[in-house]
């Protein structure tokens, strides 16, 4: 069903819908000052905080557009009066004198007006604007099973210039929410009292209830007689975990022996890790048996070719984006069946989602949700992620057994009699594209730009043209502006102060807990991964994430409708926060939960969107009568 909030359509803010003519300027205009319901109606009515050409400003842009007619008015009316005095001038010297001497008392009196109304504003627009900047925000700062909540008072200033940003006294970035901060603040404040809506941390209800089956087999035994499949996979833990599971659908495909996965050096992930310093290799191995054989290595008589030489070698480019399964079939059979082996090389996500055999896809489901289990060193620092974030005190369910293994078990501590904690995990995304799109360096010397630029080049050809044809801002400054958080840690201040249980995995381990995974962004990743996909709500920055989109998948395939994904409705919410000057936190709240309702929702899988984004799909999962 669409929403209310679906209905509405976005303010637009496009100089085509603003009259920049004074034919259409009068036209559109409401009363001479700006008052009335023809101004509060408008489709343009925004903060007068908010910053837009031809829009109202935060630095008096309304009275630039009203003055001046303001003027117009005052100086039609004395263009009136230069007319009279004209026609009492003719008439006789008395009625001359009698008519400059009233002349100059309306004038005087026009401009005495014409002030005081300026003034009048001023003042109202000083009135307002310090309305926002001396209301109080009042924090609540629980403690995890305590009776009582202490409440701490902090002014406005102290949270408002930490949002300046830019360190040259701007702050159009506070000022511009600081009336819903106040509002959230005072909102929780209250919240306190009342009990959380049922709803809050559970997924909608469908007519349809599935449950996970992806391990369940119904195909003979691949004996892998056509050669060997090897694989090098680019990019980070994300595009590798497909890669891994796209080739193992290969090797069943083309009957052949899959060779561990291979990891290629990525200067932007700067990583060394392989296959066996994130997944348990021996797990894969004997999980994956009964569909198809996996070695660890080449034969000794097969490992002296040249592969290059005997063209075995495949690159990412020469296959289309998710090819079909045919493709397979005929260019790359034939070249297995020749020289024993093909090898891959920089392989990602190169095999369609549909159409593909039954059994094919459920393979692809089985690699992702069942074969691929973390090594016991990440799966420990896991265990003590969650448990940290639970204060101790956890249950550990089929998700739980997945990720963690063994820990799973250590993820309550007896004795501890404290109140369990429930968490809510953001994903901030990080990955090729978007550091690529940034324009921005990462510290990976000449190496990263040419790859970032190369990157840049396929799949944004727009921002390269306009690197080499326009001066845009160096990469450092752009850098300087914030690209991981856009404004750093202090972008963060409001929320940290609201929220004062903000935690990430650097704040909840210790150096030296951490200190193993440092050089590593893959095994950091897969940290990331873990805490994601056992919190008990999740809420995606972007729908484009590839974390978010397996984190996602693997919540609906373990979650049994208890794990609720918050997944992004950029348009909707920008909508809403166009109107933050004038809308009533009742509205506000009401429209941010109706629109966080809807994206829970979980439907069954489209017609050729990944299946490991999105697992509700009979190849994958099992409704139950």
């Amino acid at each position: 069903m669409a929403s209310a909030d679906a209905a509405q359509p976005s303010p637009s803010l496009s100089m085509d819908s603003v009259p920049t003519t004074p034919r259409g300027r009068a036209a559109s205009a409401g009363p001479a000052f700006g008052f009335g319901p023809s101004h509060s109606t408008s489709p343009l009515s925004l903060s007068r905080f908010s910053s837009s050409r031809g829009a109202p400003d935060s630095c008096g842009g309304w009275w630039r557009t009203s003055l001046p007619r303001l003027r117009s008015l005052l100086g039609s009316r004395g263009g009136d009066r230069r007319m009279r005095r004209k026609r009492v001038v003719g008439g006789g010297g008395v009625g001359a004198i009698a008519g400059s001497k009233g002349l100059h008392r309306r004038r005087t009196r026009g401009i005495v007006i014409w002030g005081g109304v300026v003034v009048f504003f001023f003042l109202m627009n000083w009135w307002m604007f310090s309305r926002l900047q001396d209301t109080p925000i009042r924090l609540l700062r629980r403690n995890p099973g305590a009776s009582n909540v202490s409440v701490v008072s902090l002014s406005r200033p102290s949270i408002l210039e930490k949002w300046n940003i830019y360190g040259n006294g701007q702050r159009s970035t506070g000022v511009m929410f600081s009336r819903l901060l106040g509002l959230a603040a005072h909102a929780l404040a209250e919240a306190e009292s009342r009990p959380e809506p049922q709803d809050l941390w559970e997924e909608p209800i469908g007519p349809t209830t599935w449950k996970r089956c992806a391990d369940e087999r119904n195909w003979e035994l691949c004996d892998g007689r056509n050669g060997y499949i090897i694989v090098s996979a680019n990019g980070g833990i994300n595009q590798q975990r497909v890669a891994i599971c796209n080739a193992v659908a290969i090797a069943r495909l083309l009957n052949s022996t899959l060779v561990l996965p291979r990891f290629l050096y990525s200067s932007v992930w700067r990583d060394k890790s392989q296959f066996g310093d994130i997944y348990q290799e021996d797990y894969f191995i004997n999980y994956l048996k009964v569909d198809i054989p996996i070695v660890k290595a080449l034969p000794s008589e097969l490992q002296s070719l040249d592969l290059e030489a005997i063209g075995s070698i495949v690159t990412d480019a020469e296959i289309m984006k998710e090819a079909k399964p045919s493709f397979y079939l005929k260019q790359i059979l034939p070249i297995l069946l020749k020289n024993r082996v093909v090898h891959f090389v920089g392989y990602g996500n190169r095999l369609a989602f549909d159409p593909v055999p039954f059994e094919l896809q459920r393979l692809r489901c089985r690699c992702n949700f069942h074969a691929l289990r973390f090594v016991e060193k990440i799966q420990e620092t896991g265990a003590l992620l969650i448990q940290r974030m639970r204060h101790h005190v956890s249950h550990s369910g089929p998700l739980e057994h997945n990720l963690l293994g063994s820990f799973a078990e250590k993820l309550t501590m007896k004795g501890k009699k404290i109140v369990p904690s429930r968490y809510l995990a953001v994903h901030l995304r990080f990955e090729i594209d978007m550091a690529a799109y940034s324009m921005c360096h990462f510290g990976g010397g000449k190496d990263e730009e040419d790859e970032l630029e190369a990157y840049r080049a396929v799949h944004f050809p727009a921002l390269t043209l306009l690197k080499n044809t326009t001066k845009v801002p160096s990469a450092a400054f752009l850098r300087s502006e914030g690209a991981q958080i856009y404004g750093g840690k202090l972008r963060m201040a409001a929320i940290n102060s609201l929220y004062p249980n903000l935690a990430t995995k650097e704040s909840l381990l210790s150096s030296s807990e951490i200190e193993p995974f440092r050089n590593f962004s893959s095994q950091l990743a897969a940290l990331d991964f873990i805490v994601c996909a056992a919190a008990d709500a999740f809420a995606m920055t972007d729908s484009g994430s590839q974390l978010s989109a397996l984190v996602s998948g693997y919540r609906m395939y373990y979650g049994g409708g208890n794990l609720p994904t918050i997944r992004p409705n950029k348009r909707r919410l920008a909508s809403i926060f166009l109107k933050n000057s004038t809308i009533e936190w009742k509205e506000f709240e009401d429209r941010v939960r109706k629109t966080i309702k809807q994206t829970k929702q979980i439907h069954e899988r489209p017609i050729a969107r990944s299946i490991y984004r999105h697992p509700r799909s009979p190849e994958c999962m099992c409704t139950v009568e």
